[in-house]
């Protein structure tokens, strides 16, 4: 009995701490990854507000989870900063509780019709739901931006080109939403035509969906996003050359090395008020690491060259 108890208390201790403590609620975030629920905004003028949308660990399913600490500390680092005198303030948004009305059959291998409103509509409604809060506050429309990690970063390119004039630009870090396409289809081996006509042919929902929301983001007249890829990011890395045709946009390609300024990325975080800290070698990840703030000033010259 003794044996079978140490076994399970064992297998019940997180093997790796890095994925140990989250947010759960939204807010505005400053520091490393503090947390205020509060909605009060003095002198809304004067603000900058930037809406931090995380990635989505089950894209369509809804979820209980919001985001790892460890993933937002670089956006709260801009944080406080200051553009033409006006502060900036970070909002970290959680959708992940939202889900498809039609989720179970997302990843199907099938070619079924889904009936309803997927996960990732839902989180741009809630994204603009947000920016009219703001600009009912008195936050000028021209000193918010939307940004997103991951299939966050896919979400704000949706909105900017579905609502060219909603808010100021936005900045995407490793745009994303249907799973590690680059690496699963082997691009690299095969080419993209190939490789998405065969995620086509095996998980047909969630190619229509990719192929109905690329379209939209392309045919864009203007999109003021900054764009941060990684050619060997597992999941979109080798198929993002398509948003440099697109009228405004701007991209950054990060080295294939994983460093940045000469510099090794790793990520930091903490479990139970423990820090630790891991390094990044994968590309999908490397906004993430500590190294990533050297781009800090790019985004900052980016949103005064908005506002």
């Amino acid at each position: 009995m003794k044996k079978y108890l140490l076994y399970l208390f064992v297998i019940l201790i997180p093997l790796n701490y890095s994925y140990a403590d989250k947010l759960l609620k939204s807010g505005f975030l400053s520091g490393e990854w503090d947390l205020d629920t509060n909605f009060n905004l003095d002198n809304p003028n004067d603000k900058i507000i930037i809406i931090f949308n995380h990635g989505s660990a089950e894209n369509d399913k809804p979820s209980k989870d919001c985001v790892w600490k460890n993933n937002i500390r670089n956006f709260a680092s801009l944080s406080g900063n200051k553009i033409k005198d006006k502060e900036v303030l970070v909002y970290l948004l959680c959708t992940d509780d939202l889900g498809g009305d039609n989720w179970k059959i997302f990843w199907k291998n099938k070619d079924v019709k889904y009936k309803g409103t997927p996960k990732l509509e839902k989180r741009v409604s809630a994204n603009v739901d947000l920016i009219e809060k703001f600009i009912s506050l008195g936050v000028p429309n021209n000193q918010i931006f939307m940004a997103g990690q991951s299939c966050g970063g896919w979400a704000t390119m949706m909105l900017i080109s579905r609502y060219p004039n909603k808010i100021a630009g936005g900045i995407s870090t490793h745009h994303a939403c249907y799973g590690k396409l680059s690496r699963k289809y082997k691009v690299k081996k095969v080419g993209i035509e190939k490789a998405l006509d065969n995620f086509k042919k095996k998980k047909p929902v969630a190619s229509y969906f990719r192929e109905k929301q690329l379209k939209e983001i392309n045919m864009a007249k203007n999109l003021p996003i900054l764009i941060f890829t990684h050619p060997k990011d597992p999941y979109d890395g080798l198929l993002s050359d398509w948003v440099e045709a697109i009228p405004g946009t701007k991209r950054v390609v990060i080295s294939e090395n994983y460093k940045i300024n000469n510099k090794s990325c790793k990520r930091i975080g903490v479990n139970n008020g423990n820090r630790w800290d891991e390094p990044i070698k994968d590309g999908h990840l490397m906004a993430l690491g500590d190294c990533f703030q050297y781009y800090n000033k790019t985004i900052l010259e980016f949103i005064e060259s908005k506002i």
